[in-house]
């Protein structure tokens, strides 16, 4: 019976899956984003998240747990220190996936991993549309234009 073992095994014995997820977590730090099938994406996000979680309390317990995890020097100094200070204020949910479509050779469902934080793009979006607005009917929208087209500017007397 399988009961309690409900995580993705992808289809590797323990030891495989620990280093290829370790590597993978170790390219993500480094990278901030990495391309991925999307079962290994989810289960790098599985174990990865709680390795942030530790991050966010710089302590020696604690640096010691995660480098037990990656076994990077590189990786735990710039997961303590870049990534750390990002993710400081964010009570979870580090990592975001984004499904990409499908490879070519095998037509594995391949998915982008990424850190919340670090993507530019997303951040700037999110800025924009916290603006309010307000919902107009179309009749209003197409007189707004016209109303605004008749007005003149009288000229200033000095």
């Amino acid at each position: 019976m399988r009961h309690n073992k409900k995580f993705n095994h992808l289809s590797r014995k323990k030891g495989h899956r620990e280093a290829l997820l370790a590597n993978l977590c170790i390219a993500l730090i480094e990278h901030k984003r990495i391309f991925t099938t999307l079962a290994k994406a989810k289960a790098l996000r599985m174990y990865a998240e709680p390795l942030v979680t530790r991050s966010k309390k710089d302590d020696t317990l604690n640096r010691r747990v995660v480098f037990s995890y990656l076994q990077n020097k590189e990786a735990v100094k710039e997961l303590f220190g870049v990534i750390s200070e990002k993710v400081a204020d964010r009570p979870g949910g580090y990592l975001r996936i984004l499904k990409t479509g499908h490879r070519l050779g095998d037509n594995a469902e391949m998915a982008m991993i990424e850190f919340v934080d670090f993507n530019e793009n997303m951040l700037g979006e999110a800025a924009e549309k916290k603006q309010a607005r307000t919902r107009r009917s179309r009749s209003r929208k197409a007189a707004a234009p016209a109303a605004e087209a008749p007005a003149e500017e009288t000229p200033k007397a000095e």
